[in-house]
């Protein structure tokens, strides 16, 4: 079954994904919803983008924290072999939080970076899908997709995510002047 569930979010467009419903599931094992929630709704009214990059700050915190405390442990060792450009380390560290802690959707999103940094766009989009499966406003998980399709040539793809990044968090640092970017690359696609 779950290799069935795999299969069919590999065959889900890039602008399907990006077009994730904006409404949080019903309910979530880590007992953190209240506190996502108040952080996301935060988010998206931040004035500044100094306080958009402190709430995205304790948002990326909240998710590092919902899984079991060793895959967590993995999740930051994974993290540190990717900033050293050591993917394929990493990758193994995100793979090892998941088989100990299977729900834990942060080990899924920065999988999902490993694997698009060693171009394994499929799995980096099914790691996604799960991403958004357990929380459709993870705008980290938006942004990879962005970057993804934008790899792959798709820049009204790489746009519909960036604006649904933009609609998540208007104001994180950075966001807008993509927007800017991405429209103009996808006006160029369209003529």
């Amino acid at each position: 079954m779950r290799m069935l569930l795999l299969l069919a979010a590999l065959l889900v467009p890039l602008p399907a994904l990006a077009q994730a419903p904006a409404t949080a599931p019903q309910s979530r094992p880590d007992g953190r919803r209240g506190e996502t929630d108040a952080l996301l709704d935060a988010l998206q009214k931040a004035d500044t983008e100094m306080a958009a990059a402190i709430l995205e700050s304790k948002l990326r915190e909240s998710w590092l924290r919902a899984g079991a405390p060793v895959a967590a442990l993995l999740l930051n060792k994974g993290t540190r072999n990717l900033r050293e450009d050591a993917d394929e380390e990493a990758l193994d560290d995100f793979d090892a939080a998941l088989v100990i802690d299977p729900e834990y959707m942060e080990a899924y999103n920065r999988r999902a970076t490993a694997r698009a940094t060693l171009g394994d766009y499929r799995g980096a989009l099914a790691d996604i899908s799960e991403v958004l499966k357990r929380e459709p406003r993870h705008f980290g998980a938006l942004q990879t997709l962005s970057r993804i399709a934008e790899a792959r040539g798709d820049a009204t793809g790489a746009l519909r995510a960036w604006e649904k990044v933009i609609e998540l968090a208007p104001r994180l640092p950075g966001a807008a002047e993509r927007l800017k970017t991405l429209r103009l690359k996808a006006q160029g696609e369209e003529s």
